[in-house]
């Protein structure tokens, strides 16, 4: 359930008019409501509350400081895959101790920050990579608290660009190669191996898979403890899918219910990282139809937002509902492409589909937009990217001010040379 529905033939966001944010904030504009997240964020932590995980939203999925910030205002810790996440995270005013470090490319840089800032775990994603942090923490005479994340080999079911828990994917140590890391877990001095993590893959719709690969770790913990490890922190990831046209995913309760009869098993705490199914459909993109083409294939509504925008229609062939933010029926006969402005043919954000008449300057909304939007829009040819406005009530804000040129161009320097040089 969301907060986006139609008034009297008009679409709102809680109760504020969309065309009232376009027409104060401009188009393209990524809206999010805050009842809407508030519901989603509550509606999954209370079925687990028996067995009180530790919740760290996934900052990926939407990393907008006043989102975070939210969120932190729940208690949510955040799953982080960059430095740069993590001081997203600072400057929202989340704990930082309730911070998951994952990423299989992670820095020297990023690591000596994360260890400075006393993070909860380091979800460790190779052999090098863990010597490495050793070597850090050595050097800061701290320990570093660590998870190995293991690669089950799951089919996770989804879109091959979204899964991670297959062999051939980049993620993670093969489950052989991780015991046989923590059975060496005496010779890293300055790492506390206190965990074990795992992520097989993003918009998963089956319960088969997430069930399976928390039984696979829990077998390993079992060795683990059988070897002397105090394995504390079982992560198992996140990637809980959502309705984006007619997949029928768990419901939070049926997820919690599979999840939590499985880890009765071990006494570990549970960390769960949900990005999408909290945000994923409490935002939305909207956008502006400027010209309407008939070519003798077919037609186009050309709009001012494309891939530049929204990449996951270009990029994953995703799916996501178009509607007329002044209520109108499609018509069958109208079948057409919503493009962008980009110079790409596969610049679109939806294909073949039936549309309403519509005329130009008329306001569109692109459904289920909250998660892997704008924190995956950019600036290609040039484009600024999309404002971001937070809907409370009656209220809306402003949380990320539209691009303008001038900051197309910031950190952008010509040499002197090149000005000298000049004819």
């Amino acid at each position: 359930m969301h907060h986006f529905q139609y008034q009297d033939g008009e679409l709102y966001c809680e109760e504020v008019p969309l065309r009232k944010i376009a027409e104060k904030v401009g188009t393209p504009t990524y809206v999010y409501s805050t009842a809407t997240l508030t519901r989603h964020y509550y509606a999954f932590t209370e079925p687990f509350k028996e067995i009180k995980p530790v919740i760290c939203f996934s900052v990926k999925a939407l990393s907008n400081i006043a989102i975070l910030r939210l969120f932190a205002n729940f208690g949510s810790g955040f799953d982080i895959v960059s430095g740069g996440e993590l001081y997203r995270v600072e400057k929202a005013g989340g704990d930082t101790s309730r911070v998951v470090f994952t990423g299989p490319a992670k820095t020297e840089g990023e690591l000596v920050y994360a260890l400075s800032k006393d993070i909860l775990l380091f979800n460790v994603e190779s052999e090098p990579e863990m010597e490495l942090l050793d070597q850090i923490a050595k050097r800061q005479g701290k320990k570093a608290r660590v998870a190995l994340r293991v690669n089950p080999d799951i089919n996770p079911e989804t879109h091959p660009h979204i899964s991670t828990g297959l062999s051939e994917n980049k993620f993670g140590i093969e489950a052989n190669k991780a015991l046989e890391l923590y059975q060496n877990w005496k010779k890293y001095h300055s790492l506390e191996l206190i965990g074990i993590d795992c992520h097989i893959g993003s918009q998963l719709v089956r319960l088969r898979p997430i069930v399976e690969a928390l039984t696979s770790l829990i077998e390993l913990v079992v060795r683990l403890k059988n070897l002397g490890l105090e394995i504390k922190y079982l992560d198992l990831g996140g990637g809980l899918g959502i309705v984006y046209r007619d997949e029928e995913p768990p419901l939070p309760k049926e997820y919690a219910k599979a999840i939590i009869a499985v880890s009765k098993k071990i006494d570990c705490s549970l960390i769960l990282e949900p990005g999408r199914v909290l945000v994923g459909n409490a935002g939305i993109l909207l956008l502006k139809a400027l010209y309407l083409k008939q070519t003798s294939a077919k037609k186009f509504i050309i709009a001012d937002a494309g891939m530049n925008a929204l990449i996951r229609p270009s990029l994953y062939g995703a799916y996501h509902e178009v509607l007329p933010v002044i209520q109108k029926t499609p018509q069958k006969n109208n079948i057409a492409d919503l493009v962008g402005p980009i110079c790409e043919s596969a610049d679109f954000l939806a294909k073949d589909r039936p549309f309403p008449e519509l005329k130009p300057n008329e306001l569109l909304a692109v459904m289920s937009a909250g998660a892997y939007g704008f924190v995956m829009s950019s600036n290609y040819n040039s484009q600024p990217r999309p404002a971001e406005v937070l809907v409370s009530g009656k209220e809306f804000y402003v949380i990320r001010e539209r691009e303008g040129y001038e900051q197309l161009i910031t950190g952008e320097i010509i040499p002197d040379f090149l000005i000298k040089n000049k004819r």
